[in-house]
């Protein structure tokens, strides 16, 4: 017991203590512009950003990976509470909630092996390009004052010079402490966090979403609900797998979503919409010295202390300082190796990082581009395990006898390939085909080998297969027809 709680809760209190209070300042302005975007008060975010932390906190497989309200989440949200009102939205995101537990019961986050490491390096590039976007508007037009552009610089060096100094403080708190007391003592007129929404001035309660329980509402909030879950669900797989990295530690991908389930499912319940993981606030956790559950606990409660209880001194923190984290964050998230690396990794792993960048980006859509990406990976994979295929032949002193050797893999990609490695015309009175070193993988293949068999008998040679391993020969008996009654009639169409 005392082993589980050092390792998973206090194993690092002073990191986690101080990169909990750091991430918690970084989430505010977060979650109330997730909730302008998603078209409710800025307490919804705000609800749901404390209790998906602190109940991740527990149940969560990925530890030091912060989960709240995100853009990707708040996206999917705009037409429900456009047409049907915030309550809608709390039952979807209950709904959302069971679908990602019922995710994680049957292990659907083994799923992430399917996503190779060009998708990963896409998705984290295109999250530090969105990052960097969305803090474009504090800097720009009305924003783009002397004052702001001074605070920034003053921020973005404290962030990179003070650990010259020392690192027992994270420099991004340092930042947001120095900036809002400077702003307040001289006086100086800027865009802080309260001008980004009112703050909440009470706990959250426990409620029902007030809605008709019946068929048309499940109909309503069912799609919506599906869609959070499987955008929340890869949003956080694909956000462990980089703290997995930053970290050199492995986590629990089926356990995350159960833990990501029932934290929506009590966001809902707590008048908060649905989330799930965020790379930027994770990455400044990790990057802060948070290693342990306790760095997003402490997150999650300092967050509601902050909103709750000292939303009059928050409100007055300069957005100038938390946009200089976030750019920090957004620089230290891109994989600016990947860049380099265009020219040499091979073409087909770099086409797959730019596109799903290019699509992320473009269309603001996480699971976009990453289903892009893995499409493409698996179709680069396949056309390149389908060119690995070789027929050779040998023929006897009379010339009666052909033994062909098969040496690969024959699937859909391959199955043309390998009927191109045949030859019909050779007036031959037996074949031998070899496939002690093929394996057939599909009912592709094996409709392959059918044409093969089959066009070889038509001309009046007999055949012979041999070599056939147990999986390939299983395929074979199942769903081969060449040794079955009229089975030329059935491949031919006669």
């Amino acid at each position: 017991m005392m082993n589980h709680l050092r390792q998973h809760w206090l194993g690092n209190i002073r990191g986690d203590v101080l990169s909990g209070t750091v991430v918690a300042l970084a989430l505010i302005p977060e979650a109330i512009a997730f909730s302008i975007i998603a078209g409710v008060d800025p307490k919804v975010g705000l609800y749901a950003s404390f209790c998906i932390a602190f109940v991740t906190a527990f149940t969560g497989g990925r530890p030091a990976m912060i989960s709240a309200a995100t853009g990707a989440m708040a996206l999917l949200m705009v037409t429900l509470v456009k047409d049907h009102g915030l309550q809608y939205l709390l039952a979807a995101s209950v709904l959302c909630g069971v679908f990602q537990i019922i995710a994680g019961v049957f292990k659907l986050g083994g799923l992430m092996r399917f996503v190779s490491r060009s998708v990963v390096t896409g998705f984290v590039n295109a999250l530090a390009i969105l990052i960097f976007l969305a803090q474009l508007p504090e800097i720009t037009g009305n924003n783009a004052t002397l004052s702001v552009f001074a605070l920034l610089a003053a921020g973005l060096g404290i962030i990179y010079l003070f650990p010259y100094i020392t690192r027992a403080v994270p420099s991004p708190l340092v930042c947001i402490v120095s900036l809002t007391v400077v702003a307040i003592y001289f006086g100086i007129d800027v865009r802080t966090v309260g001008d980004m929404g009112e703050l909440p001035d009470s706990l959250p309660v426990f409620l029902l979403p007030d809605i008709p329980l019946n068929f048309e509402t499940l109909q309503i909030i069912f799609p919506y609900a599906i869609t959070m879950a499987v955008v929340g669900l890869l949003e956080s797989m694909m956000t462990a797998t980089i703290v997995d990295d930053l970290t050199d530690t492995e986590s629990n991908k089926n356990r995350e979503c159960v833990g990501q389930g029932t934290a929506n499912i009590a966001s809902g319940f707590l008048g908060g919409m649905a989330g799930c993981a965020m790379i930027g606030q994770s990455v400044i956790n990790v990057k802060s010295g948070g290693r342990t559950r306790l760095s997003t606990l402490i997150a999650g409660v300092f967050l509601l202390i902050l909103v709750v209880f000292l939303g009059d001194w928050v409100a007055r923190i300069p957005m100038a300082a938390l946009v200089a984290v976030m750019i920090m964050v957004s620089i230290g998230t891109f994989s600016w190796s990947s860049v380099a690396a265009l020219r040499t990794n091979p073409k087909s792993s770099s086409i797959v990082m730019v596109s799903t960048v290019a699509v992320v980006v473009a269309t603001h859509n996480l699971a976009l581009g990453v289903l892009l990406g893995v499409l493409l990976s698996a179709l680069f994979f396949a056309r390149k395990v389908g060119d690995i295929l070789y027929i050779g032949s040998t023929v006897d002193d009379a010339g009666e006898h052909r033994t062909y050797q098969v040496i690969g893999q024959v699937f859909f990609t391959s199955a043309e390939q390998f009927i191109a490695g045949f030859d019909f015309k050779e007036a031959v009175d037996k074949v031998t085909i070899d496939l002690h070193r093929a394996h057939f993988w599909d009912i592709t293949a094996i409709s392959s080998l059918d044409k093969v068999v089959l066009k070889f008998r038509r001309d009046g040679t007999e055949v012979e297969l041999i070599g056939l391993n147990e999986a390939s020969a299983t395929l074979v008996d199942r769903f081969a027809v060449h040794d079955k009654p009229e089975a030329i009639d059935q491949l031919m169409g006669h």
